[in-house]
């Protein structure tokens, strides 16, 4: 079994009930594990639905499924399998969606646009339809799951579940959200991540939900990555149950529209980090922060180069200060900067500045800092207003031991 990443959280969240949503898991064996890895969430009627998917233009044929059917703005059920991802599968895979959906929509008595589909594994191996139904089936009369169970079974290479939650008020009334998500190699988002889902009793428009969703994911999964791969199935889904007794929000201008937009960009952070938290083989989390930028959007492109490169993050592992290597970062990143202006922190010591190294700085709080298991990494451009913060974790052997034996 692999070792639980040492930046794991204690102990899974208590996490509560959400009106109108139904879990259950059961086991198709789409790879040899011996637990569950079919997970279905039945959704009451009048659950509408948002999403944000992979920007890979070598896509899953769940990813077109889900993009075709989330303009309808509504959602009866969600079916995510683990361990085969149904990618670059051809007419093949788009078969398998079709028999899934096509099954549970007639099971609880729906269209088949109105079941969500995800699947995450190995690409290149096209879901076996057999499988797939003998699943659905089982799952089906499968008694309700916990949301541990739940977030276990879609997990892939992740060492731990992952989920987290927040809450609202709206109109007096306290609306909750939960979310679980799955994620840990082939993380490099430019929208979205991994395989992630959020639940919530709170009655909101479609179209608003989806605006909301778009403004949370700019600030908390589109600013993560491990190792610089975009998955060909990332698929996040965020569905409104409205069994909360509060008017509907139908705008952002709504009574209460700003307090579930932060709750729901709250839990977005809370879930990407849980995804950085486990990084394949990663033992640091850091965080990055470019400010001084020409803008926040040149801001978020130097601070992924930074994420991004593997002598940054090699560095870090080490647990050395080379800020040689940011520097090296910042000029790749193709972003107006001036060399003679940038300056560059570790935790709360400057160590650059002014494009130049701080002469006679002391290295022993740096040192100190790189020992500990989240790094904090500050760069000030000093040429405009552009600020960023984005969320990598360090490169180690660990990495190339889980990815060279992947597919067995």
């Amino acid at each position: 079994m692999t070792d639980i990443s040492p930046l794991a959280p204690a102990a899974f969240p208590a996490l509560p009930p959400i009106a109108g949503v139904r879990a259950a898991v059961a086991r198709a064996g789409y790879k040899n594990w011996e637990r569950c890895d079919l997970t279905y969430v039945a959704l009451d009627e009048g659950t509408t639905v948002a999403g944000v998917t992979t920007r890979s233009k070598c896509p899953s044929p769940e990813v077109e499924w889900c993009r075709a059917a989330l303009p309808l703005g509504r959602a009866r059920a969600l079916i995510v399998n683990a361990g085969n991802s149904n990618a670059f599968t051809g007419n093949r895979g788009r078969a398998a969606v079709e028999a899934i959906t096509a099954r549970v929509a007639g099971a609880i008595g729906c269209q088949p646009s109105d079941v969500l589909v995800a699947s995450t594994g190995v690409i290149g191996v096209p879901l076996p339809i057999d499988k797939a139904e003998a699943g659905i089936a089982a799952v089906l009369a499968a008694p309700e799951a916990g949301w541990e169970e739940a977030a276990t079974t879609i997990m892939t290479t992740d060492t731990f579940a992952k989920a987290a939650t927040a809450s609202a008020m709206i109109g007096g009334q306290r609306v909750d959200l939960v979310g679980i998500i799955k994620g840990s190699g082939m993380i490099a988002p430019d929208m979205a991540t991994m395989l992630g889902f959020i639940f919530t009793d709170a009655a909101i428009a479609a179209p608003l939900l989806q605006a909301m969703l778009d403004q949370a994911n700019a600030k908390s999964f589109s600013c993560i990555t491990v190792d610089g791969d975009t998955s060909t199935s990332d698929t996040v889904l965020a569905f409104a149950t409205g069994k909360a007794s509060h008017a509907p929000l139908e705008t952002v201008d709504d009574p209460g529209a700003d307090a579930f937009q932060a709750a729901l960009t709250d839990i977005c952070l809370q879930l990407a980090q849980l995804v950085v938290r486990d990084g394949e083989g990663a033992s640091k989390l850091i965080g990055i922060t470019v400010e001084g930028a020409a803008s926040d959007a040149s801001a978020h492109r130097i601070a992924m180069s930074i994420a991004n490169s593997p002598l940054v993050k090699t560095a870090i592992a080490g647990e050395d200060a080379n800020w040689g290597r940011v520097v090296m970062a910042v000029g790749k990143a193709g972003e107006p900067a001036e060399r003679d202006r940038l300056s560059i922190r570790f935790g709360a010591t400057q160590v650059a500045r002014h494009g130049l190294a701080v002469e006679g700085y002391d290295e022993a709080p740096v040192a100190a800092h790189l020992k500990g298991r989240e790094i904090d990494i500050g760069v000030d451009l000093g040429i405009g207003d552009g600020r960023a913060t984005v969320w990598t974790c360090d490169l180690t052997h660990g990495y190339i031991s889980i990815n060279a034996d992947y597919r067995s």
